[in-house]
């Protein structure tokens, strides 16, 4: 790993976001000083293909500045291409998940997915989607199933298309996330983690026999990021959100599924956070619980820079356990390394 400071250490485990059409002139800054593991992408950056290649090249020099110690490593450069309802950009997938469990030939459209998921991305330059969605949904209309999110109500319907769509996306050089672990699938219609605190009270051998069961074939088809879900589980761990919980992320996760890349958080703006202060303080509890990754998805690139500061600060102090944060780099930067500048 190239020497670095803790700002930059930091750095790696932030992915920023911002609003409007053209990133500011302070992110373009963080990422020439190497301060930057990634950048996400939503609707409101976005008003055509060409646009954001634009955008996208722009923080790609940026990255190459001779001051960037990480300037080979090439920026993490996201956003939710799921299909159906969830995308941000224009293509494919078009359908969603719902109407590829349905499919005739559903394994053969699942591969159509995500190579199409794939070389869309790669088309504008990104290089990580956030899909597929690996929820096993439990009745028609529940969180999962009224927007299509879910292959099947399946556990191996949802391992064998999920495998599908991530073996084919990332063969175009596209990271795929599986999300959102350990599962959403018994969230009913109302239970939105982006809203409100959610505890999924599922027994732990179902959430290991359905729940978990896609992520076998998901991590055994070499799935590069896994992102865990702000839910509370209570038969695995009571006391926190799965993404703050280091008994579902080193132990469901890493330990019993043997999970070796990347994590992410979902959202860390989430409303299921609301009762764990501020951005700081919840950037803190996730890496220390074992998120490699911080997703600081409000769309304000000081979002993610408060986040940064507070990892490098308590790094620096030895809050945070410093040889653990330093194997977060690794995998981060052995991920940048692996995909397309």
């Amino acid at each position: 790993m190239p020497a670095l400071t803790p700002a930059q250490l930091a750095g790696q485990r932030v992915i920023y976001s911002y609003g409007g059409l053209t990133p500011p002139a302070q992110l373009i800054r963080w990422i020439r000083a190497g301060k930057v593991a990634g950048v996400i992408f939503f609707g409101g950056n976005i008003s055509s293909p060409s646009q954001l290649a634009g955008v996208v090249a722009e923080l790609d020099r940026a990255n190459a500045s001779p001051r960037n110690p990480l300037h080979h490593y090439p920026l993490l450069l996201m956003t939710d291409q799921e299909g159906g309802l969830v995308r941000r950009l224009p293509g494919p997938p078009e359908l969603s998940e719902r109407e590829i469990g349905g499919a005739h030939h559903p394994a053969a459209v699942a591969k159509d997915a995500g190579r199409g998921a794939g070389r869309n991305l790669a088309s504008i330059g990104l290089n990580v989607n956030l899909a597929p969605v690996l929820d096993v949904y439990r009745v028609p209309g529940d969180f999962d199933d009224q927007f299509g999110r879910s292959y099947s109500t399946s556990a191996h319907q949802v391992s064998r298309l999920g495998a599908s769509f991530i073996a084919a996306q990332q063969a175009t050089g596209v990271a795929a996330t599986a999300k959102h672990f350990p599962g959403l699938g018994a969230a009913d219609a109302s239970q939105n983690t982006d809203e409100r605190p959610v505890a999924l009270d599922v027994p732990r051998s179902v959430l290991r026999d359905t729940d978990e069961y896609p992520y076998k074939a998901a991590i055994e088809a070499g799935v590069k990021l896994v992102m865990v879900s702000w839910a509370v589980y209570p038969a695995l761990d009571p006391r926190a959100p799965a993404g703050l919980s280091a008994k579902v992320v080193g132990g469901e996760l890493r330990q019993r599924l043997g999970f070796t890349g990347v994590t992410i958080t979902d959202a860390l703006e989430a409303g299921a956070l609301r009762a764990y202060g501020t951005t700081q303080h919840r950037a803190i509890l996730a890496a220390g619980a074992g998120m490699d990754l911080i997703l600081c998805s409000a769309q304000q690139a000081a979002q993610g820079n408060q986040a940064r500061v507070a990892l490098s600060e308590d790094y620096q102090r030895g809050k945070l356990n410093q040889a653990a944060f330093r194997a977060a780099v690794q995998r981060v930067l052995a991920l940048r390394s692996s995909l397309r500048g």
